[in-house]
């Protein structure tokens, strides 16, 4: 395997002459062969209580030290934990990316659940944080759970597509951060009403699926008077791109194949319906506009079938 610098001292193994240089990226190998079950628990750390090591451990000289570095930057680029299991004999040339390859980046199959932990937030201090990846892309997605998860109840659910400047700058050009606030409340309501729990799916997905610098210039374009679907158009970007599959596959993986969804969008509902949830209520979520919001609401009323009630 090769790890960091920083996992191989956690190792104990920084003492060994092979791992001893600061910062450079330490192959080791086991005295058991490396398969999956056994290199997930020694590139993450969060599994060290839990996961006994089948050492011993025994650093090597890097015949590649460059390239290893170059992997371990590219990890970090790519949000992923620094290690690898390598095959120095028969790892064989890099492989082409094909037209054909597409199918498996959109396999929603791929996806898992990463890690999960408590997080108190402003609506619920009982919270936890879910967090998916796929092996297929590089997005990474998190449910917020509200109240006691369960399966024998329905929950309330509500899908958010990230806004950078809806939920973090405070935009009023669209009414997501408040739509995510009103979210969250409504499901911490119903956990201590009525004994419920809620998931808020936050996903990767600016600007409905066309990303945020693409979101931007539509922004610019909405300036100089165009409404949001026309805006996407002149920039030959698709008004709705959203991975509706993927929500699907995170609730699945929640064990949350029934539910009541929070959206005034009725294809979020058809979408999730024919990826096979349940959606057995569709509960109203619009807010108050704004003289900033208006025409992008009615432009979400009128052209992309919003409804307000």
């Amino acid at each position: 395997m090769l790890i960091s610098a920083a996992r191989a001292a956690t190792l104990k193994l920084a003492n060994q002459i092979e791992a001893a240089v600061p910062h450079s990226p330490v192959v080791i190998h086991g005295g058991e062969p490396f398969d999956l079950t056994t290199a997930v628990p020694i590139a993450d750390p969060a599994l060290d209580l839990k996961n006994p090591f089948k050492g011993p451990f025994k650093a090597e000289l890097n015949p590649w030290p460059a390239i290893a570095e170059a992997a371990m930057e590219l990890a970090r680029m790519a949000g992923i934990l620094p290690a690898f299991m390598v095959d120095p004999v028969d790892a064989g040339e890099a492989q082409p990316v094909a037209a054909g390859d597409l199918a498996h980046y959109s396999d929603t199959g791929a996806l898992r659940i990463v890690t999960r932990a408590k997080l108190p937030v402003t609506a619920s201090e009982t919270a936890e944080i879910v967090a998916f990846r796929s092996s297929a892309d590089t997005r990474e997605h998190v449910a917020l759970i509200i109240g006691q998860q369960s399966g024998e109840r329905i929950p309330l659910v509500r899908l958010h597509s990230e806004c950078l400047t809806g939920d973090i700058l405070g935009s009023l050009k669209c009414d997501c951060g408040p739509q995510l606030d009103a979210a969250l409340l409504a499901m911490a309501e119903h956990a201590v009403r009525d004994g419920g729990w809620g998931a808020l799916l936050y996903m990767r997905q600016e600007g409905r699926g066309i990303g945020l610098i693409n979101k931007l210039r539509a922004y610019r374009l909405q300036d100089e008077g165009f409404d949001t679907v026309d805006a996407n158009q002149r920039l030959g970007l698709p008004d709705e791109a959203r991975d509706f599959a993927t929500a699907a596959r995170m609730l699945e993986l929640l064990g949350a194949t029934s539910i009541r969804l929070m959206t005034n969008n009725p294809k979020k509902v058809g979408a999730l319906s024919a990826a096979g949830i349940t959606v057995t209520e569709r509960v109203q979520h619009q807010l108050p506009d704004n003289p900033h919001n208006a025409h992008y609401l009615a432009t979400k009323r009128d052209r992309s079938g919003h409804l307000l009630t």
